[in-house]
């Protein structure tokens, strides 16, 4: 991490991406003394054998230490390490190594010094790595030894299950991963519980005797994100003690090992309500700890600078207090809850983000950005990197640009190119539409505003952060308020910022954000441009292909594509019904194994626009899932990057003529 100031004229460029390292999953030692990160880096992957025809940036990973001065690297070599936890005595950290033909294998290594101990030897990786905390044992997730050979064989795959494909895991295993519990004193590992259904949250007891798992009663309640809490003790006997029947996404049990807290959603509440924090008690009772806190839990504020597990698991401070993140407007900060519903900013900057924290020994470790600060790590409020450092470029600042609707003020950004010529100008919109733009610092709006576009970003009604009349105010009217705030935002920076070229401007988003491109380009003309990127087109169809359709309409719209009734409704709020309107020029972006928004919406989409003249150009990214552009292989993140720049100068009138071929190679499926 030796620091490297930027050239004030330094050129931001795709390839300025692979300059950058990324930090995640910081672990605070329990006393608080010390923290455990890990750091990801861009490199050839082989660097003995270089392919200088055929680019191959890969990431790889170590973890890095700090005492409370500047990090160092604690683990080195070729492996991918990851998933640093401490023992509950400081003195040794297990973590997940990835190497010599093994994925993501359980070590240990003593923090004296010495060589890593492998202790699995599985075909498949483990995750969700924990210490009890006697420090006798540790748990752990995998599948074990199973393989699915049955697409290189060739075989039939019998679906039987609701759920069988799921994005960023493409298949589902037949067998849910089982939780495996090593003996460290013993150095004896034993498969713990194998589960009916997948375990979503696993979290230990006070007094090690056992965990608290989040799970769901079947298979079919797990697609309509209906969770409950059981207890399981050493001897592996299993109780549920909840009737919860709505979402859970976290367990905390509280000190007395009698109650526990939990982020989710009671019974009769949806996708679109806020998630808050709940204790319950030994007789069902429950109360919401974040009472009048009309924010969600968690970070939600988007950035493409997060490459690896980012943990922001609330944590009691002590037997009446809990600290948890939570995201507000723009900004994500920490809070604190106490059993009587008083909740209190702990460590919030209205102008940052926190994607990810823990707490033990009295002290916080935190990942903290800006929209001008690369991600760093801190411990105990202090620095432990220098990242930003790293940066070969200088860092554009944002302008706040506010915007009138019935609900109130909303609020977005514009970041400006240099100079004062006329500059085109861009809309993006965010994907969710429970997510929101913020403070985190976005590679790609640098890029973007460094190549001469104003890049607009805005949270309009349906966005977190603003209240839950905000986000509850497009609920079953996409394509309506939605779009309205958009472009009444879009008009602002426009006024606002006369150097943005109202005659060149150009539509893009992802996920949602690329359902409102489509929807905007088949209702309006007034763009010159639009990419649109895994997106929707098709609410019909998306019900029956997406890893969330089955659920998702009847929480956002109150429809659903297998009753008759709601088809004629989905169909009028389908961007693919109005595509005879569209005349904007549109690169589409999509990866093959997306599952949250299955490739067809693109095929579809591609097809009615070169049916009806559209120019159009489609870019099929094998390999890569939902989440392409924040965290897929690097080659592919720049080929993505340099399609949208081709198609960007070619049509807003930077460049003229056809747009290019990336120069970094990559095979289309």
């Amino acid at each position: 991490m030796t620091p490297r100031q930027p050239e004030p004229d330094a050129a931001v460029t795709p390839e300025s991406l692979l300059d950058l390292a990324f930090p995640s999953d910081p672990q605070i030692s329990p006393d608080g003394r010390q923290v455990a990160f890990v750091l990801s880096r861009v490199e050839e992957e082989d660097v003995h054998k270089p392919e200088t025809e055929w680019a191959r940036p890969r990431y790889k990973s170590q973890i890095w230490l700090s005492s409370g001065g500047q990090a160092q690297p604690f683990t080195t070599g070729e492996s991918r390490d990851s998933a640093p936890r401490w023992s509950p005595d400081g003195t040794t950290l297990a973590f997940v190594r990835d190497g010599n033909g093994r994925k993501g294998q359980l070590h240990l290594l003593p923090l004296k010094g010495g060589e890593a101990r492998r202790v699995t030897d599985f075909r498949q990786p483990v995750q969700d790595v924990q210490w009890s905390p006697d420090g006798r044992f540790i748990s752990f997730m995998s599948t074990g030894d199973d393989e699915d050979k049955r697409d290189e064989r060739g075989e039939a795959r019998v679906i039987t299950r609701a759920r069988y494909r799921f994005n960023g895991r493409d298949w589902l295993p037949e067998r849910p991963a089982r939780l495996w519990l090593y003996d460290v004193t013993q150095d004896d590992l034993t498969e713990w519980h194998t589960p009916a259904v997948e375990l979503t949250s696993v979290a230990w007891l006070p007094d090690s005797g056992g965990v608290l798992f989040v799970s769901s009663v079947d298979e079919f309640r797990a697609t309509q994100w209906q969770s409950e809490v059981y207890r399981l003790p050493l001897s592996g006997e299993v109780t549920r003690i909840t009737q919860w029947n709505a979402s859970i996404s976290t367990v905390i049990p509280h000190p007395d090992g009698e109650r526990f807290a939990l982020v989710g959603r009671p019974e009769g509440q949806g996708n679109t309500q806020h998630a808050h924090l709940y204790l319950l008690k030994p007789n069902d009772e429950f109360v919401r700890l974040d009472e009048g806190h009309d924010h969600p839990v968690g970070n939600l504020v988007g950035g493409d600078c997060h490459v690896g597990a980012l943990p922001d698991r609330p944590v009691w401070l002590d037997d009446g207090t809990i600290l948890f993140s939570s995201t507000v407007r723009g900004s994500c900060g920490l809070f604190t809850a106490t059993l009587d519903g008083q909740v209190k900013a702990h460590t919030h900057d209205p102008e940052a983000v926190i994607p990810s924290f823990t707490a033990r020994g009295g002290s916080v470790a935190v990942i903290r950005e800006t929209a001008t600060r690369f991600p760093e790590v801190e411990l105990g409020g202090q620095p432990v990197t220098d990242l930003n450092a790293r940066l070969p470029f200088p860092a554009r600042a944002p302008q706040r640009v506010t915007f009138p609707t019935d609900l109130g003020e909303g609020e977005g950004w514009v970041l400006l190119p240099d100079g004062n010529a006329p500059a085109p100008a861009l809309l993006s919109i965010h994907g969710g539409p429970h997510t929101d733009y913020g403070h985190a610092f976005t590679h790609e709006f640098q890029l973007l505003a460094a190549r001469g576009y104003g890049v607009c970003y805005s949270n309009p009604r349906g966005s977190v952060g603003y209240g839950q009349a905000w986000v509850d105010d497009i609920h079953g009217r996409w394509g309506t308020v939605d779009m309205a705030d958009l472009l009444a935002f879009f008009d602002r920076c426009l006024e606002r910022h006369p150097v943005l070229d109202a005659s060149r401007t150009a539509v893009m988003g992802g996920s949602y954000g690329g359902f409102m491109t489509n929807w905007i380009t088949a209702h309006t003309d007034r763009f010159q441009a639009a990419v649109t990127d895994r997106s929707i087109c098709n609410l019909i169809s998306f019900g029956g292909t997406s890893d969330i359709g089955l659920r998702f309409w009847d929480d956002e719209l109150g429809l659903n594509f297998h009753r008759r009734a709601d088809v004629p409704k989905l169909w009028d709020m389908s961007p693919l019904q109005y595509v005879e309107n569209v005349r904007t020029p549109t690169l589409i972006v999509h990866s093959v194994l997306d599952h949250r928004c299955p490739i067809e919406q693109a095929e579809q989409w591609y097809a009615a626009l070169t049916l009806h003249g559209v120019p159009t150009r489609f870019v099929r990214f094998p390999g890569e899932d939902h989440e392409l552009s924040r965290s897929g292989r690097p080659d592919r993140r720049l080929t993505r990057l340099h399609e949208y720049l081709n198609w960007l100068d070619r049509w807003l009138g930077k460049t003229g003529g056809p747009a290019t071929t990336p120069e970094v190679n990559v095979a289309r499926a």
